[in-house]
């Protein structure tokens, strides 16, 4: 049967060896009690470890995580005709260098990553499985469905989703919660499955996160602003001299042509090294960049 994972495959024994993993990590830090954290694919193995753990698990934390996978939620509907699409897509975007089908993954995780974050993203993901490989696990995660253990699960629950999210539905993550007993459920404001430092939902990500586990935000707070720093200084040095020197005057409130009188260029060159380096800052918008600028020391 389509979308049925055969005994054997990789994809068929994701969740025993998640669960094993998870033991095995456990055991050799000598935990007693703990807190679980699982990410997309991974709240899943979250909700069943704690489900068969009540007694050890203090905390669930689950970030853009799914009750059921495509073979179950999407089943009768377009979604998983789109699902089996993608497969095929998976295959051939491992097997050809065909940069627009090898992005299609990257850009479903982080729509709003820049150009450079999406190339990291495409090579790593090409780098870490065959095509063949990524489509059986992606299979795999098609095949989870923790229903049984979400209604059962009486340990302390977080689950935070974001609104906008490309790779798992919002409705899906609200399901997830309110199948949970007494969970809560917060939405990030976000595009990105996997969150980038660079973004508010980042931020508010951490806030929940260490907020839930008791943990006062002076204990947090710097570390915090460290990545959130770090990523916009990552981003400014890969701007060209020239675009340093168009932000500069962008930063200051030229416009494009004055921008273009100043450094002696084309209104044409102007727009190309401003598209540029919104791309490059993950800004949609010229406020956004001027804001940002500023914030940075430009203008």
């Amino acid at each position: 049967m389509t979308g049925r994972v055969r005994s054997g495959d990789p994809g068929w024994r994701i969740y025993p060896a998640s669960l094993r993993d998870i033991e095995t990590v456990v055991d050799a830090a000598g935990l007693d009690r703990f807190a679980l954290f699982g990410m997309s694919q991974g709240g899943g193995a979250a909700v069943k470890y704690a489900a068969q753990h009540q007694e050890r698990v203090t905390h669930v934390i689950i970030l853009g995580g799914y009750l059921q996978g495509s073979y179950y939620a999407d089943r009768d509907s377009t979604r998983y005709e789109e699902y089996e699409v993608r497969q095929r897509l998976l295959k051939l975007a491992w097997a050809v260098d065909h940069p627009p089908y090898q992005q299609v993954f990257a850009t479903e995780l982080i729509p709003d990553g820049t150009t450079e974050q999406i190339k990291w993203l495409t090579d790593l993901q090409r780098i870490s499985s065959t095509g063949e490989n990524a489509a059986r696990l992606r299979e795999g995660y098609s095949q989870i469905n923790v229903l049984e253990e979400a209604a059962h699960l009486a340990v302390p629950t977080l689950v935070l989703h974001a609104r906008d999210d490309m790779a798992v539905s919002f409705e899906r993550g609200r399901r997830l919660a309110t199948s949970i007993p007494g969970a809560r459920f917060v939405p990030l404001e976000s595009k990105n499955h996997i969150l980038l430092p660079s973004e508010s939902a980042w931020q508010q990500f951490w806030h929940h996160f260490y907020a839930f586990l008791g943990i006062p935000e002076g204990m947090y707070r710097d570390s915090l602003h460290h990545a959130s720093a770090t990523s916009t200084l990552s981003r400014f040095a890969g701007l060209t001299l020239r675009e340093r020197e168009v932000l500069h005057l962008l930063a200051r409130g030229y416009r494009n042509d004055e921008i273009a009188a100043t450094l002696v260029l084309s209104a044409k060159t102007v727009r190309n090294y401003v598209s540029r380096i919104f791309d490059k800052l993950g800004v949609s918008s010229r406020g956004e960049a001027i804001v940002l600028a500023k914030e940075s020391g430009f203008g």
